[in-house]
């Protein structure tokens, strides 16, 4: 009942388009964090840093301990894998491409600080109760101050619809309007993830025990590494930033690449991939044996962001796609200035790499998204 209710107060907000939505994200910053810093004062008063982070004698040691190390690695870095790859969902939204450089800093530096007060009052919850209590809002309910425990439950309630909205059903949502423009817009994909994501895949069964969580998290770093590695091997060290955005929205254009598949990425995909299955499975299901490659799950994001990179680096450079290379990027707001500026005269086309003028009646048909990208409103009507 719990979660229906809390599903029920998340989904309108769904609806609301992301310029609207960033005064919630906004919020977010500034109590979230603040209610996180007054609960670890409050861990510290309770149990002093001395007794709480003192060092404990470990009950593993050698390359178990090693491996458990990396596990933990590679699930934290699971934690903002989703961000390293849909992020320009949100920076889209930039006023200046220098506006998402604070990023750098931003989020390494928040993320390590959430990290060490997750640690630090769990640490201090077992010295207090007695028990390691890893969910926060266990931890709360032992709380004898009711109105304590409300605001600090608003506040993780506020944290996971913020969470859920950015790097869940918003980047679903950009995915699906990507595949489907014709039928799929940024409400009906929200809707769609709202429906799949909050029911089909059950996600309760996802935080009912620690180990679960984990599993979960490491378990798309599967994907998420490879993704990311070809998404930066090309943009940055084989097209070395120059693109031609006009053409992505062309089903025929440069990028088609072969019966619209660029196959040096899935074959990437495929051999980054593969070899991390088996330990995904055994990580879901202990009982299945799949010998030493369950420690290769260990790993998961880092093999596969380092191997998916390799493979699709060298494959474009042996195979390069031509017909994408540009002598300089092309973006929307240059094509819309160029076709004022020649609209009476010779007209171009922009989904080529050189930009030839052509005539009209070689002028090829050019699918243009249906906004300026600077400001997709159009997309929620």
């Amino acid at each position: 009942m719990c979660y229906f209710l809390y599903w029920l107060v998340q989904f309108p907000f769904m609806l609301v388009s992301p310029q609207k939505i960033r005064h919630l994200f906004t919020l977010k910053a500034i109590v979230v964090p603040s209610a996180w810093i007054a609960i670890l004062i409050w861990a510290m008063a309770k149990a002093p840093p001395r007794v709480s982070l003192d060092p404990t004698s470990s009950t593993v040691h050698g390359s178990t301990a090693k491996w458990l190390w990396l596990a933990a690695m590679n699930s934290a870095i699971g934690s903002y894998s989703t961000l390293s790859v849909n992020i320009p969902d949100f920076t889209r939204y930039a006023k200046h491409e220098r506006s998402q450089y604070i990023q750098l800093f931003v989020i390494p530096a928040a993320f390590t600080f959430i990290g060490f007060v997750g640690i630090a009052v769990t640490a201090a919850g077992e010295i207090i109760y007695g028990e390691v209590l890893w969910d926060p809002l266990r931890l709360i309910d032992r709380w004898d101050n009711r109105a304590a425990g409300f605001f600090a439950s608003f506040t993780f309630a506020l944290a996971t619809l913020g969470t859920n909205i950015s790097a869940n059903s918003l980047s679903a949502a950009n995915d699906l309007t990507a595949l489907f423009p014709r039928y799929i817009n940024i409400k009906r994909g929200q809707v769609i993830c709202a429906f799949v994501g909050g029911w089909a895949l059950c996600p309760w069964e996802i935080l009912a025990s620690a180990p679960r969580f984990l599993t979960f998290m490491a378990g798309y770093t599967v994907f998420l590494g490879p993704f990311a590695a070809i998404m930066v091997v090309d943009y940055w060290l084989i097209h070395g930033g120059k693109v031609n955005v006009v053409a992505m929205y062309d089903p025929h254009g440069i990028y088609r690449y072969w019966n619209g598949i660029n196959w040096r990425a899935a074959v990437a995909l495929l051999v980054s991939v593969t070899p991390n299955l088996p330990g995904l499975i055994h990580n879901i299901n202990a009982q299945i044996p799949v010998g030493n490659a369950s420690y290769l799950f260990n790993v998961a994001w880092i093999f596969g962001f380092a191997v998916g990179a390799g493979v699709y680096w060298i494959l474009s450079t042996l195979f390069p796609a031509t017909e994408t290379f540009m002598d300089a990027p092309l973006l929307s707001d240059e094509f819309i200035d160029e076709s004022a500026d020649n609209e009476n005269n010779s007209k171009f086309d922009f989904t080529r790499g050189d930009c030839e003028p052509q005539s009209s009646s070689t002028q090829p048909s050019v699918v243009l998204p249906p906004h300026n990208l600077r400001n997709p409103d159009p997309m929620f009507a």
